[in-house]
């Protein structure tokens, strides 16, 4: 029987207007993407009435929209009139992925390293606060594996990816206040950095070591080792790669033993080219 580990590598569905945008100003074309990208946060479907609450527009102006997504083949409506996105978004969306030239030169590294230390390896960039999985592989053997998934978001700070990224845009305790704000940062776990002063030294200790560690702070019982990617840029990581391994299988002290190894397993594309 097969057991899934929690990994919370997504936003949760029922946040209203994560972006921050208001919807009730929305015209056009702004409101046919607004709906196409709620869409995406009901994997199974969504009511009109329901779509409409939280668009926060007149229910014809959202139907609207939804009719122009179905003739474009961009969302689809089941027998009980819910609505999810359509096949041919579905395929848009993939067949972009997979040919994306920073997935193509990824993808194999990402299965060299999960065969190795059989675990899920995540490759992620930094957007804002956050950090977006652009690609996973799982272990090709093993009972449990995580339930990340790509286009996940998790907060940066809390993340072996996020850190290592952090750590090459703020080198002082003043660009990490800065960049924390006012907002304050999640607190995850009982282990997760949350003040300026821890965050900023572990992005010194990230710096001086060249990996970055979570120790369990995104998710309790998960533990990964973050390496730099150098994809698109010969001097900043456009990305990192994280081995994220469940604890009571492997450790972090035998990935941070395996360091090397991992660094050797990435190739060119773990080092700078000044």
């Amino acid at each position: 029987m097969k057991h899934t580990q929690r990994f919370d590598g997504s936003t949760d569905p029922g946040d209203d207007n994560p972006q921050g945008a208001d919807n009730s100003r929305l015209v056009g074309s702004d409101r046919v993407l607004a709906v196409l990208k709620e869409l995406a946060r009901y994997p199974d479907g969504v009511g009109l009435d329901e779509l409409t609450q939280v668009i926060g527009s007149p229910k014809p102006t959202v139907h609207r929209a939804l009719a122009a997504l179905r003739r474009a083949g961009l969302a689809d409506q089941d027998t009980r009139g819910r609505y999810a996105l359509g096949d041919e978004f579905l395929r848009m969306a993939f067949a972009h992925h997979e040919v994306r030239p920073e997935h193509v030169r990824i993808r194999p590294v990402l299965e060299a390293l999960s065969q190795r230390f059989g675990e899920t390896v995540h490759y992620a960039v930094l957007d804002g606060r956050e950090v977006v999985y652009r690609a996973k592989v799982d272990p090709p053997s093993g009972a449990v594996r995580l339930t990340s998934t790509v286009g996940g978001r998790n907060p940066a700070h809390a993340t072996g990816v996020g850190k290592l990224l952090l750590a090459h845009q703020l080198d002082t305790l003043d660009a990490v206040s800065a960049w924390i704000g006012d907002s304050g940062l999640v607190r995850r776990t009982p282990r997760t950095l949350c003040t300026a002063e821890d965050l900023h030294r572990e992005l010194e200790a990230t710096r001086q070591r060249g990996y970055a560690l979570d120790d369990q702070e995104n998710e309790t019982g998960v533990n990964c080792l973050s390496l730099p990617v150098y994809a698109t840029s010969p001097a900043s990581p456009s990305g990192a790669v994280s081995i994220s391994a469940l604890t009571y299988r492997t450790p972090l002290s035998t990935l941070t033993d395996a360091v090397d190894e991992a660094r050797a397993l990435l190739g060119p594309l773990g080092e700078p080219h000044r």
